[in-house]
């Protein structure tokens, strides 16, 4: 086991957790020797406690004895831990605050939140205070920092890489992942963590109503990476309503029955043992979660069952969808929450898709004509996450 290490860093942005401010050299000579990474505090470090953002759960919890698989994956290959990192309370959120720990400073909007709930590790890589930072996305919560903070993040397609010991929220849609600010340092983890794929995109998929859902300052950005795809594909893109006359709100809220029927499911004995201190909005969804019957989950199972099967089939072994990785630019730190809760449930009904369907979907940082920066994401077929990362890299190239 490595030998943790003093913690080198001074932690401006207000990233990492009190538990989590130690460091651990990766092996020398592997492949991302050069590289630093945080670790969101869902991922088990051994020999230090996981929060998963709730100080119950710290205290209520044994210390691991091992690494979650992906932290041993990325210290076997050379890169350096640089400790624990903030997350949402049990990741149910993802807006990128915490009630005990504090919001982390967005480097790129200071006056606004990161996003959750990797809101530490977007943080973290932002500030240039590590070179990547792993995450996890469940419904959202690596998409989602990533359009706000500027940075590279994937969505793994579901079940590729592992999530042994990680904390769960919705074991059906909790994915391992990570963020940087530097595509080819998001590449040089991509080909760490995944498989290659014979994956060569031949159709653009255009899905009008997840970009209706966006505010107006996407459309340009969304424009200009169509007809650049239209060029590397050397196809014309279909225009097409995804979700059709159900539309995507309904889609969300399947999303949202399953996962928190399978959330309480997992959490909710420790839930009503321990009464753990929540956030209002979280402690609502929890309390919402416990009130969801087997009925209505197994109803909302076999709707993701139809979704899946439409859009895996839609997209074959060669199609592309282009759309926006959030629905605005990251709310201000002191919105109101009524219209923080009005944009996270148009996100949500954007980045519900790739979750329904267990489909990786990367967003990549792109600049508008007014300067801001927003995220545009590319969703493929099962498991050609590492060639979507590519993709992205050469639709980035063509924009900027």
């Amino acid at each position: 086991m490595n030998a943790p290490l003093p913690f080198p860093l001074k932690d401006t942005v207000g990233a990492w957790v009190p538990h989590g401010q130690f460091s651990i050299a990766g092996q020398a000579g592997g492949p991302l020797s050069s590289l630093t990474f945080a670790a969101k505090d869902l991922f088990d470090v051994a020999g230090h406690p996981t929060g998963a953002g709730n100080p119950t759960w710290l205290t209520t919890h044994p210390v691991p004895t091992q690494h979650s698989a992906v932290v041993a994956q990325l210290l076997q290959a050379g890169a350096t831990l640089m400790g624990k990192v903030l997350t949402d309370e049990l990741a149910y959120s993802l807006h990128g605050d915490n009630l005990h720990y504090g919001t982390p400073l967005n480097s790129l909007y200071p006056a606004r939140v990161t996003g959750g709930s990797s809101s530490g590790s977007a943080a973290a890589v932002a500030a240039g205070l590590v070179d990547f930072a792993l995450g996890t996305d469940t419904g959202g919560s690596t998409r989602v920092p990533a359009s706000y903070c500027g940075l590279w993040g994937l969505r793994s397609t579901h079940g590729l890489v592992s999530t042994a010991g990680l904390v769960p929220l919705h074991p059906s849609f909790d994915t391992a992942t990570w963020l940087a600010a530097n595509g080819d340092v998001f590449e040089r983890v991509g080909r760490v963590l995944l498989p290659e794929s014979g994956y060569r995109p031949r159709r653009l998929l255009l899905p009008l109503d997840a970009w209706e859902l966006a505010d107006e300052l996407f459309t340009k950005p969304l424009h200009r990476a169509r007809e650049a795809l239209a060029q590397l594909l050397a196809c014309v893109p279909e225009n097409l309503r995804i979700a059709g006359e159900t539309g995507l709100p309904a889609w969300r809220q399947t999303y949202v029955t399953t996962g928190a029927f399978e959330g309480w499911q997992v959490h909710g004995a420790w839930i009503t043992q321990t009464k753990p201190s929540f956030a209002p909005a979280i402690a609502g969804r929890w309390r919402a979660a416990s009130q969801v019957n087997a009925e209505a989950a197994e109803a909302a199972r076999a709707l993701q069952a139809q979704v899946r099967a439409q859009v895996r089939a839609l997209l074959g072994d060669d199609g592309l969808m282009l759309l926006p990785s959030a629905a605005s630019l990251p709310p201000l730190r002191d919105a109101d929450p009524g219209a923080v809760d009005a944009v996270r449930l148009r996100t949500m009904a954007i980045t519900c898709i790739a979750g329904l369907c267990g489909l990786p979907q990367i967003s990549l940082p792109v600049r508008t004509a007014s300067g801001d920066m927003l995220g545009l994401s590319l969703l493929g077929p099962a498991g050609s996450d590492l060639a979507l990362i590519r993709i992205a890299r050469s639709l980035h190239a063509q924009i900027h």
